[in-house]
Protein backbone atom coordinates (compact mmCIF):
# COMPACT_ATOMS: atom_id res chain seq x y z
CA UNK A 1 0.00 0.00 0.00
CA UNK A 2 3.00 2.40 0.76
CA UNK A 3 4.72 1.51 -2.32
CA UNK A 4 1.47 1.97 -4.11
CA UNK A 5 0.57 5.84 -2.44
CA UNK A 6 4.86 6.60 -3.11
CA UNK A 7 4.00 5.62 -7.01
CA UNK A 8 1.13 7.87 -7.52
CA UNK A 9 3.09 10.50 -5.65
CA UNK A 10 6.01 10.14 -7.57
CA UNK A 11 3.85 10.26 -10.89
CA UNK A 12 1.98 13.59 -9.43
CA UNK A 13 5.07 15.39 -8.82
CA UNK A 14 6.38 14.17 -12.58
CA UNK A 15 3.47 15.46 -13.84
CA UNK A 16 3.62 19.08 -12.11
CA UNK A 17 6.99 19.23 -13.05
CA UNK A 18 5.86 18.51 -16.34
CA UNK A 19 3.31 20.51 -17.74
CA UNK A 20 4.94 24.00 -17.83
CA UNK A 21 7.88 22.79 -19.86
CA UNK A 22 5.70 20.69 -22.32
CA UNK A 23 3.35 23.65 -22.93
CA UNK A 24 6.43 26.83 -22.32
CA UNK A 25 7.84 24.87 -25.64
CA UNK A 26 10.66 26.62 -27.63
CA UNK A 27 11.81 25.11 -30.84
CA UNK A 28 12.83 27.89 -33.60
CA UNK A 29 13.56 26.94 -36.73
CA UNK A 30 15.98 29.00 -39.31
CA UNK A 31 13.57 31.73 -41.19
CA UNK A 32 13.90 35.47 -42.04
CA UNK A 33 10.26 36.00 -40.92
CA UNK A 34 9.85 36.85 -37.17
CA UNK A 35 6.62 37.22 -35.56
CA UNK A 36 5.19 38.14 -31.84
CA UNK A 37 1.43 38.11 -30.51
CA UNK A 38 1.02 41.78 -29.67
CA UNK A 39 -1.37 41.16 -26.56
CA UNK A 40 1.85 40.31 -24.76
CA UNK A 41 3.33 41.88 -21.80
CA UNK A 42 6.23 44.48 -22.65
CA UNK A 43 9.02 41.50 -21.99
CA UNK A 44 7.65 39.02 -24.65
CA UNK A 45 7.56 41.64 -26.83
CA UNK A 46 11.87 43.51 -25.76
CA UNK A 47 12.49 39.78 -25.88
CA UNK A 48 11.17 39.52 -29.76
CA UNK A 49 12.84 42.56 -30.68
CA UNK A 50 16.25 41.28 -29.56
CA UNK A 51 15.86 37.96 -31.29
CA UNK A 52 15.07 40.63 -34.25
CA UNK A 53 18.49 41.87 -34.03
CA UNK A 54 20.42 38.97 -33.31
CA UNK A 55 18.42 36.12 -35.89
CA UNK A 56 19.06 37.82 -39.36
CA UNK A 57 15.31 38.57 -40.22
CA UNK A 58 14.06 40.67 -42.66
CA UNK A 59 10.55 41.79 -41.19
CA UNK A 60 9.16 41.93 -37.56
CA UNK A 61 5.31 41.43 -37.70
CA UNK A 62 3.30 41.80 -35.11
CA UNK A 63 -0.40 39.78 -34.61
CA UNK A 64 -2.84 41.24 -32.09
CA UNK A 65 -7.32 41.81 -32.41
CA UNK A 66 -8.88 44.98 -30.90
CA UNK A 67 -8.26 47.26 -27.72
CA UNK A 68 -11.43 47.49 -25.52
CA UNK A 69 -12.84 50.89 -25.62
CA UNK A 70 -12.08 52.90 -22.87
CA UNK A 71 -9.28 50.51 -22.18
CA UNK A 72 -5.58 52.31 -21.36
CA UNK A 73 -3.54 53.22 -24.81
CA UNK A 74 -7.07 52.66 -26.36
CA UNK A 75 -6.39 55.48 -28.84
CA UNK A 76 -3.93 52.28 -30.94
CA UNK A 77 -6.89 50.50 -31.52
CA UNK A 78 -5.68 47.17 -31.65
CA UNK A 79 -2.54 45.36 -29.80
CA UNK A 80 -0.68 45.17 -32.91
CA UNK A 81 -0.57 48.48 -33.50
CA UNK A 82 0.36 49.01 -30.19
CA UNK A 83 2.73 46.46 -29.77
CA UNK A 84 4.49 47.71 -33.62
CA UNK A 85 4.33 51.23 -31.76
CA UNK A 86 6.61 50.04 -28.39
CA UNK A 87 8.91 48.02 -30.97
CA UNK A 88 9.25 51.43 -33.24
CA UNK A 89 10.51 53.43 -30.63
CA UNK A 90 13.38 51.17 -30.09
CA UNK A 91 14.29 50.67 -33.42
CA UNK A 92 16.10 52.64 -35.91
CA UNK A 93 14.04 54.48 -38.57
CA UNK A 94 12.63 52.32 -41.63
CA UNK A 95 13.17 49.28 -39.68
CA UNK A 96 10.68 47.14 -41.18
CA UNK A 97 8.02 46.60 -38.20
CA UNK A 98 4.61 45.51 -40.00
CA UNK A 99 1.33 45.60 -37.26
CA UNK A 100 -0.97 43.25 -38.20
CA UNK A 101 -4.34 43.63 -37.07
CA UNK A 102 -6.96 40.94 -35.97
CA UNK A 103 -10.73 40.76 -35.88
CA UNK A 104 -12.91 41.61 -33.00
CA UNK A 105 -13.81 37.94 -31.63
CA UNK A 106 -15.32 36.16 -28.78
CA UNK A 107 -13.52 32.62 -29.16
CA UNK A 108 -10.78 31.44 -30.57
CA UNK A 109 -8.74 34.84 -30.97
CA UNK A 110 -5.24 32.79 -31.40
CA UNK A 111 -6.55 31.22 -34.69
CA UNK A 112 -8.36 34.34 -35.63
CA UNK A 113 -5.09 36.50 -34.82
CA UNK A 114 -3.19 33.90 -37.21
CA UNK A 115 -5.78 34.11 -40.16
CA UNK A 116 -5.30 37.86 -40.62
CA UNK A 117 -1.75 37.20 -40.62
CA UNK A 118 -1.98 34.49 -43.41
CA UNK A 119 -3.81 36.96 -45.30
CA UNK A 120 -1.42 39.80 -45.04
CA UNK A 121 1.41 36.89 -46.25
CA UNK A 122 -1.02 36.62 -49.49
CA UNK A 123 -1.34 40.26 -49.97
CA UNK A 124 2.17 40.96 -49.64
CA UNK A 125 4.42 38.17 -51.73
CA UNK A 126 3.10 34.65 -50.51
CA UNK A 127 3.35 32.99 -47.65
CA UNK A 128 7.15 31.91 -46.23
CA UNK A 129 7.99 28.68 -46.09
CA UNK A 130 9.62 29.27 -42.33
CA UNK A 131 8.92 31.51 -39.55
CA UNK A 132 9.82 31.75 -35.84
CA UNK A 133 6.80 32.69 -33.52
CA UNK A 134 7.80 34.62 -29.75
CA UNK A 135 5.30 34.46 -27.43
CA UNK A 136 4.79 34.43 -23.68
CA UNK A 137 6.03 31.27 -21.74
CA UNK A 138 2.36 27.93 -21.18
CA UNK A 139 1.24 29.77 -24.24
CA UNK A 140 3.61 28.57 -26.70
CA UNK A 141 2.98 25.52 -27.99
CA UNK A 142 -1.17 25.83 -28.28
CA UNK A 143 -0.12 29.38 -29.84
CA UNK A 144 1.93 26.77 -32.35
CA UNK A 145 -1.10 24.81 -32.84
CA UNK A 146 -3.03 27.35 -33.88
CA UNK A 147 -0.74 29.61 -36.50
CA UNK A 148 0.48 26.13 -38.18
CA UNK A 149 -3.44 25.49 -38.16
CA UNK A 150 -4.18 28.54 -39.93
CA UNK A 151 -1.17 29.23 -42.18
CA UNK A 152 -1.27 25.79 -43.35
CA UNK A 153 1.31 23.00 -44.10
CA UNK A 154 3.62 24.94 -46.51
CA UNK A 155 4.74 27.00 -43.52
CA UNK A 156 7.02 25.73 -41.00
CA UNK A 157 6.28 27.77 -37.95
CA UNK A 158 9.16 27.86 -35.00
CA UNK A 159 8.57 29.12 -31.87
CA UNK A 160 9.75 31.05 -28.84
CA UNK A 161 8.29 31.06 -25.05
CA UNK A 162 9.51 34.04 -23.19
CA UNK A 163 9.66 33.00 -19.76
CA UNK A 164 7.22 34.32 -17.58
CA UNK A 165 8.60 36.38 -14.85
CA UNK A 166 5.63 36.32 -12.46
CA UNK A 167 6.04 32.96 -11.39
CA UNK A 168 8.93 30.38 -11.07
CA UNK A 169 8.41 27.58 -14.41
CA UNK A 170 9.95 24.86 -11.82
CA UNK A 171 7.28 25.14 -8.97
CA UNK A 172 4.34 27.02 -10.92
CA UNK A 173 1.92 25.27 -8.59
CA UNK A 174 2.52 27.21 -5.84
CA UNK A 175 1.72 30.46 -6.77
CA UNK A 176 -1.81 32.46 -7.67
CA UNK A 177 -0.43 33.77 -10.99
CA UNK A 178 1.54 30.14 -11.67
CA UNK A 179 -1.00 28.01 -11.33
CA UNK A 180 -3.61 30.13 -12.95
CA UNK A 181 -1.60 30.68 -16.19
CA UNK A 182 -0.58 27.16 -16.58
CA UNK A 183 -3.61 25.48 -15.41
CA UNK A 184 -6.04 28.16 -18.18
CA UNK A 185 -3.42 27.08 -20.53
CA UNK A 186 -3.07 23.17 -20.40
CA UNK A 187 -7.25 23.79 -20.49
CA UNK A 188 -6.66 25.74 -23.44
CA UNK A 189 -4.48 23.28 -25.22
CA UNK A 190 -7.06 20.49 -24.08
CA UNK A 191 -9.80 22.42 -26.03
CA UNK A 192 -7.12 22.84 -29.13
CA UNK A 193 -6.47 19.52 -29.75
CA UNK A 194 -9.91 17.78 -28.66
CA UNK A 195 -12.52 20.01 -29.87
CA UNK A 196 -11.12 22.80 -31.81
CA UNK A 197 -11.99 22.38 -35.73
CA UNK A 198 -10.24 25.07 -37.80
CA UNK A 199 -11.50 26.64 -41.21
CA UNK A 200 -9.95 24.27 -43.96
CA UNK A 201 -7.09 26.00 -46.02
CA UNK A 202 -8.21 27.59 -49.38
CA UNK A 203 -7.81 25.88 -51.84
CA UNK A 204 -6.36 28.55 -54.22
CA UNK A 205 -3.92 29.25 -51.87
CA UNK A 206 -1.99 25.75 -51.77
CA UNK A 207 -0.28 27.10 -54.96
CA UNK A 208 1.51 30.21 -53.34
CA UNK A 209 3.20 27.91 -50.05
Amino acid sequence: MLLSLAGVLAASVALLRGVQPFLAVTEPVAADTLVVEGWCEDYVIATAWREFQKGGYTRLLVTGGPLDRGAPLSEYGTFAELSAALLRRWAPPGTPIIAVPGPRVDRDRTYSNALALRRWFEAHGGMPERLNLVTAGAHARRSRRMFAAALGGGTTVGVMAVPDPHYDPDRWWRSSPGFRTVTDELIAYLYAVTLFRPDPVPAEAVGKF
